[in-house]
């Protein structure tokens, strides 16, 4: 096997074992983008199966002999030099040293944002808990137990009693 094509097979092997199919599926709202998930899936697990048995085979040498008793050595030697003398150019990757910054760019925004989200979901949980709270004990509580959570409201209706503005 060619060393691009093996390193290739052994990437794309990697990259195999490091998605998580799962923890994507489980992300995935609508019907129709199940459907395109699925289909994506499918076709990279085709591509990897295909990168794994078609390049992850060593070529089977050529039996020169066989062919000079049928052919004749002239002939033989003459494609011998030909197939050894074919260098097949190595394979240099120029694509990830651009763009390797950029997606690290996107890796730290994407941390910070994950921070941010997380903070605004605890903080939202919160809020959902208080809400519920508040809604368990909204019969039996008096006016001076809200205004105790909510000062800023207290406040106001002071304001508009002084001000002796009663909403007419």
């Amino acid at each position: 096997m060619s060393g691009v094509g093996k390193k290739v097979a052994d990437v794309a092997f990697k990259a195999s074992r490091t998605i998580d199919w799962d923890g994507m599926a489980k992300m995935i709202v609508t019907e129709e983008a199940r459907k395109e998930f699925s289909s994506l899936r499918r076709a990279f697990q085709e591509v990897n199966s295909t990168l794994q048995t078609k390049f992850s085979q060593e070529p089977e040498p050529i039996d020169w002999e066989y062919y000079r008793k049928g052919l004749g050595s002239r002939i033989v030697d003459s494609y011998k030099e030909y197939y050894d003398s074919v260098e097949i150019p190595k394979f240099v990757d120029t694509t990830t040293p651009k763009y390797k910054p950029k997606f690290d760019e996107l890796l730290v925004e994407l941390k910070e944002a994950e921070q941010k989200s997380l903070k605004e979901s605890e903080r939202l949980e919160k809020e959902i808990a208080d809400v519920q709270e508040l809604k368990k004990k909204l019969s039996t509580m008096t006016a001076d137990e809200y205004f105790e959570k909510h000062p800023e409201l207290k406040q106001k209706f002071d304001d508009e009693i002084r001000n002796d503005y009663w909403g007419y």
